[in-house]
């Protein structure tokens, strides 16, 4: 039960009596520490289990290069790279169960790329300065990545940041005695979507999916669900991916901050995972609904989903450059690709009476995808809407033709 071993990192030539206390709160609770230094000029009190020497050789550099480069942020990128190789190699070798890292601006700067490199399952923490700010780009959020306040902890231990230490200390172990890392003992099947008020294709299909024997996770494409589909897709962890609501894309082509970043719609094709992709709020740029509309997007509709999350209306110029965006991603595509487009619209908003039916825009933009779409990706258009069970069946009936031909399998 207790036998959990989890991997600290820091730079101990600056913060180690703060990292020593994290080790201590966690034998304190029955767990095993390894310890990984990822300074560049000084020494730690002791020697780590990983010296800052391993680290940089790990990303083929040295302490020397990273002296002489004479620039911190150069050598703190070599320590970043180091770490994230070691710690995965690491981690494959059963060394930890579970990460935690202790920095400001820098550590979290490294701690990001590290995190980013372990898989999905891996408890990872975060304890930073500037944890849940504005200066970390979402495209830099590991998919489940957990993050604390190291408050009032900028220099020293006090009884302030003690209690974000051990706090944060005691969550890494109890993550990594209680999680249950996926399995995988069923092929996977990852499907992006939205809640059943805007897109419903996932109530039929998902149980439709199981007892074809394949297991199905639903990802919300609200920046870091988008993030989290994709990291599983550059491992090849899915047996297909149903890619049905791309708007992150646009959120990021139109300039919101609620990005998957510019890779979306890309890692399946690069794994050679069959992908079916459709149009699921193709029409619609997710906004962070506190903060000003992206000047590209000035003077357009809005609709207020909540007070984090307002949707703005794509102009029918806005939705060309989606449908060509879409076709670009999916041009690298290695693996069997499918196009399906609903030519009635693509969520529950966007039908005739709707609050935002634009039957101009949607012509458009079917008809730049028609033009642009690659030669690589098989397109299907069907005479209904997204939320039509003819969506739907018109989906199981192609992924059966896939079973069939045994492109994909249980």
């Amino acid at each position: 039960m207790n036998g959990k071993t989890i991997l600290v990192v820091g730079t101990y030539d600056t913060k180690d009596d703060e990292l020593n206390y994290l080790s201590d709160v966690i034998r304190g609770q029955g767990g095993a520490v390894k310890t990984m230094d990822v300074s560049v000029l000084g020494d730690p009190s002791a020697p780590c289990d990983y010296s800052k020497h391993d680290v940089a050789e790990a990303g083929g550099s040295s302490i020397k290069a990273a002296i002489d480069s004479g620039d911190e942020n150069t050598a703190m990128q070599i320590m970043a790279t180091g770490s994230a190789m070691l710690a995965l190699k690491l981690y494959r070798e059963g060394a930890f169960d579970g990460l935690i890292v202790l920095g400001g601006t820098m550590g979290t700067d490294l701690a990001l790329d590290l995190c980013q490199a372990l898989p999905i399952g891996v408890p990872k923490y975060v304890v930073s300065t500037v944890s849940f700010s504005p200066l970390i780009p979402p495209e830099r959020l590991p998919a489940d990545v957990q993050m604390i306040l190291w408050a009032g902890g900028l220099y020293g231990l006090n009884s302030i940041c003690k209690a974000s230490l051990s706090q944060a200390a005691g969550a890494v172990l109890g993550a990594a005695r209680a999680v249950e890392k996926p399995s995988f003992s069923k092929p996977l099947i990852g499907m992006t979507s939205f809640g059943k008020t805007v897109l419903r294709y996932m109530v039929d299909l998902k149980p439709a999916l199981e007892a074809r024997g394949f297991e199905v996770a639903v990802f919300h494409a609200t920046g870091m669900g988008g993030r989290a589909f994709e990291s599983l897709a550059a491992e090849g962890a899915f047996a297909a991916v149903m890619d049905f609501a791309p708007q992150e894309l646009g959120n990021h082509i139109m300039g919101s901050a609620i990005s998957a970043g510019p890779d979306r719609m890309t890692h399946a094709g690069a794994s050679a995972t069959p992908q079916m992709v459709s149009i699921g709020c193709y029409d619609l740029v997710d906004i962070v609904g506190w903060q000003a509309t992206p000047e590209k997007l000035a003077g357009q509709e809005v609709h207020a989903h909540n007070r984090l999350l307002s949707s703005v209306m794509m102009t029918p110029d806005q939705r060309r450059e989606m449908a060509r965006a879409m076709c670009a991603q999916l041009a690298g595509a290695k693996g069997p690709t499918l196009a399906i487009l609903p030519t009635q619209g693509g969520n529950e908003w966007d039908r005739p009476g709707g609050p935002l039916h634009d039957a101009e825009g949607l012509s458009a933009f079917l008809d730049e995808f028609r033009t642009y779409c690659p030669e690589n990706v098989r397109l299907i258009e069907l005479d209904c809407h997204i939320n039509d069970a003819e969506f739907s069946d018109a989906v199981l009936s192609q992924f059966d033709l896939w079973q069939g031909a045994g492109v994909v399998s249980p």
